[in-house]
C-alpha cells in the first residue's frame, strides 16, 4: 500500500544538515629558529596541539562552525615552529530538534571540517621545511562529553 499525499503531509519534517560553504578564515606559520632548526640530523621536537570549536547562529537555519587548531613544536626549550589555522563552514540545519542542535554543531560539523584543516596544517608545516604534521583523528564525541561534564560541575552562573 502506498502513502497518499495526505499521509505524507502528516509526517514530521525530515531533519537535515548540509555544509553550504567552507573557508579558511586564518592561517599563520612561524619558524623563529630557522634556518638552524631545519637540520636533518636533529631530534624530533616535542609537540603541543590545541583544538577549539566555536559555533554561532546566523539566522534562517544557518550556522557558522569554526574549527581552530594550533601546534607548537619545541626542541630544548626553543620554539621550532608554530602553526595556527581557523577553518570554518556555513551549515544549513533544518528540522533538527533543539536538544540535538548542539551536538550537531559541536560533533557532526567539526567532524566534517576536520579533514580540511588537517590537510592545511600538514601542507603549512611541509612548506615551512619540516616533516608534514599529520594530526591524528579527533574524538569529537569525547570532546563534547568532556565539555558538558566540565560545564555541569561549575557553580550556577559561571558557565
Amino acid at each position: 500500500m502506498s502513502e497518499t499525499p495526505a499521509d505524507q503531509a502528516n509526517q514530521p519534517p525530515v531533519p537535515s544538515m548540509r555544509m553550504v560553504h567552507q573557508y579558511l578564515k586564518d592561517l599563520s606559520f612561524e619558524s623563529p629558529a630557522a634556518p638552524g632548526s631545519l637540520g636533518t640530523n636533529q631530534e624530533q621536537p616535542a609537540m603541543e596541539v590545541a583544538v577549539d570549536i566555536n559555533a554561532r547562529g546566523l539566522g534562517q537555519d544557518r550556522y557558522e562552525v569554526e574549527l581552530s587548531c594550533s601546534a607548537t613544536a619545541r626542541r630544548n626549550d626553543q620554539t621550532i615552529y608554530v602553526v595556527e589555522a581557523n577553518y570554518a563552514g556555513l551549515f544549513l540545519i533544518q528540522n533538527v530538534p533543539q536538544e540535538r542542535l548542539e551536538p550537531a554543531l559541536l560533533i557532526e560539523a567539526p567532524h566534517t571540517l576536520f579533514p580540511f584543516i588537517r590537510q592545511i596544517i600538514a601542507t603549512a608545516t611541509r612548506d615551512g621545511g619540516f616533516t608534514a604534521l599529520m594530526l591524528e583523528p579527533l574524538d569529537f564525541v569525547g570532546m563534547y562529553q568532556q565539555q558538558r561534564g566540565a560545564a555541569a560541575q561549575q557553580p550556577a552562573g559561571q558557565a
